[in-house]
């Protein structure tokens, strides 16, 4: 694969996976660093990369791998040298939306961001192939195909995040409604 052809990656995926990237690393800063390493490192790759053989899902796999990386080493720093974790930020630019009211505006944030955090507390076998299928919209074949696992290992990740998903949100609703 040529640079041209890298570059018409970009142009084709480079939303999705900015989108992706975002959903892992959950700030800006991490989410720029993270999108810029993941064509940096498809750029080194790039003889691997089939154009004809679902090169979205290469590229989802190696931002993937570069979380997992840097998480690691984050991981590792903590143990050697304990700091201060930084809060991740929420969300904000949902904040803004053009909605009716603001009373509508308030309870979908709310929404938005339970959602979120219950999506964060699922472990990585469940959450990074949901990510992939509603934020990079990525077929399960694709998901598949990036993971390296088979196409029903995916539906069952997906159905188990949605379960979980589901009972941790109707137990949050079923918290609020007791006060």
């Amino acid at each position: 694969m040529e640079s041209s052809d890298l570059s018409e990656l970009v142009t084709l995926h480079g939303n999705a996976i900015y989108g992706f990237c975002h959903k892992l690393a959950k700030n800006k800063s991490d989410t720029d660093d993270l999108y810029q390493e993941t064509f940096l490192r498809a750029m080194e790759l790039r003889h691997k990369i089939d154009k004809n053989n679902n090169p979205k899902g290469f590229l989802i796999s190696i931002a993937i791998g570069l979380w997992k990386n840097k998480r690691r080493k984050f991981a590792w720093r903590l143990r050697i040298a304990p700091i201060q974790e930084m809060k991740e930020d929420v969300e904000s630019d949902h904040l803004f939306r053009d909605e009716s009211t603001p009373e509508d505006i308030l309870l979908s944030n709310e929404r938005c961001v339970k959602i979120a955090a219950a999506t964060d507390a699922l472990n990585d076998k469940l959450k990074i192939p949901l990510y992939m299928y509603y934020t990079a919209e990525m077929s399960i074949e694709e998901i598949a195909s990036a993971l390296k696992i088979p196409p029903g290992t995916v539906k069952s990740r997906l159905f188990q995040a949605r379960k979980a998903l589901r009972n941790t949100l109707e137990l949050e609703v079923d918290q609020d409604a007791r006060f």
